[in-house]
């Protein structure tokens, strides 16, 4: 077997017992929380809260926002990805899944480098994780203002909540400033995010409702 073939099966084996370890064990920061920390010099507000201890409606708000096809695709939506080519690239293709990948394993960023891992990285999370650990890892680790990471600081940080208490609007606002947290607010929403928040609350009910939740509903 050459070195070539060994780093190979090493780098899969790698790849493998990482995404295994995050099936079960809740990552504890990740790159990004890491390096906000350190620009802001303080830590981050980040609180681990389990999918069961979120309202429901906040699973399906952030579906309806980031991938409405989360049920039925393997970790890349081809349907997006053909309207973003066709659109020039002016839309966002990435789902859920990839999402996660980029938050928990890599950086931010557009480097070849990064998509090329992120590629490689989604469907074996896809084929390991359950769709609701995906989402449930999704909303422990997005970014929902400054330094609040999580839909539990989230929650409290805006409408002082528990995450399981949060109503279809508070899920809705919180879906509709990803993502760009920074620029948007939840509890002082603009035009914009009202608008998107009242698509994100209907498109929550549909997907309810056609069994496009079904997946990582309990």
């Amino acid at each position: 077997m050459g070195m070539l073939t060994r780093l190979l099966l090493i780098a899969v084996a790698l790849l493998l017992l990482v995404v295994l370890l995050f099936k079960v064990v809740n990552p504890p920061i990740t790159y990004t929380m890491w390096s906000e920390g350190k620009r802001l010099g303080a830590p981050v507000d980040h609180a681990w809260v389990a999918a069961d201890d979120v309202a429901p409606v906040m699973l399906r708000s952030v579906v309806a926002a980031e991938d409405a096809n989360f049920c039925t695709h393997w970790g890349f939506d081809m349907t997006a990805i053909r309207a973003a080519i066709e659109s020039g690239g002016n839309r966002g293709a990435s789902t859920l899944s990839q999402q996660v990948v980029k938050n928990v394993y890599l950086w931010q960023g557009r480097s070849w480098v990064r998509k090329a891992l992120e590629a490689l990285t989604t469907p074996v999370v896809e084929a390991v994780w359950s769709k609701r650990r995906i989402l449930e890892v999704y909303l422990n680790v997005a970014e929902f203002d400054e330094g609040v990471f999580g839909i539990e600081a989230a929650a409290r940080h805006y409408f002082g909540v528990a995450p399981d208490a949060l109503s279809a609007t508070q899920a809705a606002r919180l879906a509709a400033i990803l993502p760009d947290p920074k620029r948007r607010s939840a509890a002082r929403p603009s035009t914009f995010v009202q608008r998107r928040s009242g698509q994100i609350r209907d498109g929550a009910a549909t997907i309810r409702a056609d069994g496009r939740a079904a997946c990582f509903e309990d």
